[in-house]
């Protein structure tokens, strides 16, 4: 495909359906409120104005693919053009809502793996119909021979398990969807000058029950909004799911019940993946896989399209960080960090916990003696809820290395073990501040330019951190060979 080519035409139809919902949307409020003779008219001059841009849009709009580059041209008032060199390209992601899906065509989204600035590192073509976007997919990610190996033979890696469902209550996603709902309730009767009597009905549904034990009910009733709300939108986002490893050396990650995604990474950018254990799927036993790549984007500017395995089941997700690290990087022993890093998890957890009892006691004291009771009952749940966050904190420490892999873990509410190649890290930053120094502490950052950009070793013994980033990265650390032993000596 050499020539210059046209977008789809039946984006003429997207266009047309997408105005007409915003005008009726929009438009029925205002008739119920106005009764104006004028909306019909004004609505039906809005959907035609937008389908004749989308025309102008389409009519100006080609685009062709050489064997050299990737081009869009836009001819109208203003003559542009964007231009990407095929070997500079590194994904090739396909997006369809319902509409498309409907009208069989799909957005196309081609990038260099860059972050630039006014949108110069990549060209959407919106849209394609989907057999033409998956073959201009494939045909721009094509590349030489891949590798054979048996750990990284090509097919599919990993494929949706309804029972994964089970796992979207236990974040925190669904407490804040239940209490958004509430939210978002209270804001619309507040439209009304409803919102008391909204409040008085919903109390009133409990019969003569106390105001606590009604309080309390009505936020059992938003948890189980919210838990609806997790597992609903789980399953808007990861149906469908199938990691694959394709022809030419990428990932391909699709899914999508209603809106349908697929993005592809290219493996050579790839610089380990991170096993991701937020508490609540940590204690129901599962994890979650993200890519640790360069260049990499935030999908639809909510979702990050780092994500290979969502959450599932722990052995799930360690046999697919194994099979995309081409490595057995899941069961790695870990060096443990020394007892002083857990007295300084205690300590911060304390501290953390007995900010808001003092303030409250406080407060209770030159105010009312209810905020001495809230402190008080602060202060029995929140202290050892602290000392058992803290204590998981430290059992979560530790680091190693396998093969040309370095596995560093740490985190209590989200617990994250990253799986970072050698050959990815581009230097250390070694942190020991006055209190870390006294105890022979340190913090060991290895920075990169794929994912986070950095990923700590917290807390590890200064001297015993030293000789193991050394040994990761040779060379870059010996000028201070002899800084944890002179540092011990102060």
């Amino acid at each position: 495909m050499t020539g210059w080519r046209r977008l789809d035409r039946r984006t003429l139809g997207v266009t047309a359906l997408v105005a007409a919902g915003i005008a009726v949307s929009a438009g029925v409020p205002i008739a119920i409120g106005t009764r104006s003779p004028w909306l019909v008219p004004a609505a039906v001059l809005f959907v035609g104005a937008g389908v004749l841009a989308d025309f102008v849009r389409w009519r100006s709009t080609r685009y062709r693919c050489t064997p050299e580059r990737l081009e869009l041209e836009f001819r109208f008032l203003a003559h542009t053009r964007k231009s990407l060199p095929r070997e500079r390209i590194r994904t090739a992601d396909l997006t369809a809502n319902p509409l498309h899906r409907a009208f069989g065509v799909a957005v196309l989204t081609v990038g260099t793996g860059q972050h630039e600035k006014s949108g110069q590192g990549g060209i959407t073509l919106a849209p394609l119909a989907r057999a033409d976007a998956e073959a201009l997919r494939t045909e721009l990610l094509r590349r030489g021979t891949a590798t054979g190996s048996a750990e990284t033979a090509d097919g599919p890696l990993a494929s949706l398990d309804p029972s994964w469902i089970r796992y979207a209550p236990v974040s925190f996603v669904a407490p804040a969807l239940g209490l958004s709902a509430f939210g978002a309730l209270f804001k619309v009767a507040d439209w009304f000058d409803a919102g008391g009597g909204l409040l008085k009905w919903l109390l009133d549904l409990f019969g003569d029950l106390p105001l606590v034990a009604s309080v309390l009910l009505l936020l059992v009733l938003a948890l189980v909004i919210g838990v609806a709300g997790a597992a609903g939108l789980f399953v808007e986002m990861w149906w469908h799911y199938r990691l694959d490893r394709e022809p030419g050396g990428t990932l391909r990650v699709r899914r999508g019940l209603f809106t349908t995604r697929s993005v592809t990474i290219e493996e050579r950018r790839l610089r380990g993946v991170e096993l991701v254990e937020p508490l609540g799927a940590r204690l129901a036993g599962a994890a979650r896989v993200d890519a640790i790549a360069t260049g990499m984007k935030r999908d639809d500017g909510k979702t990050e399209a780092k994500t290979l395995l969502p959450v599932a089941p722990r052995a799930v997700a360690r046999d697919v960080a194994t099979r995309v690290a081409g490595e057995p990087v899941a069961d790695v022993p870990l060096v443990p960090h020394p007892r002083a890093a857990r007295g300084r998890r205690l300590r911060w957890a304390l501290l953390t916990a007995l900010v808001p009892v003092l303030v409250l006691l406080l407060l209770g004291a030159l105010l009312t003696d209810v905020l001495l009771v809230l402190g008080g009952a602060f202060a029995v749940v929140a202290l050892p809820v602290a000392v058992l966050l803290a204590r998981d904190a430290y059992r979560g420490l530790g680091h190693g290395s396998r093969g040309r892999y370095l596995v560093l873990r740490a985190g209590t509410i989200r617990r994250s073990t990253a799986v970072l190649a050698r050959d990815g890290v581009i230097g250390w930053t070694v942190k020991q501040s006055v209190f870390q120094r006294r105890r022979g502490l340190a913090t060991f950052t290895a920075t990169t330019a794929a994912g986070a950009g950095a990923y700590s070793i917290l807390d590890a013994d200064a001297a015993e951190g030293l000789e193991f980033a050394a040994a990761a990265v040779p060379g870059v650390l010996a000028p201070f060979a002899s800084a944890p032993a002179e540092a011990s000596r102060t």
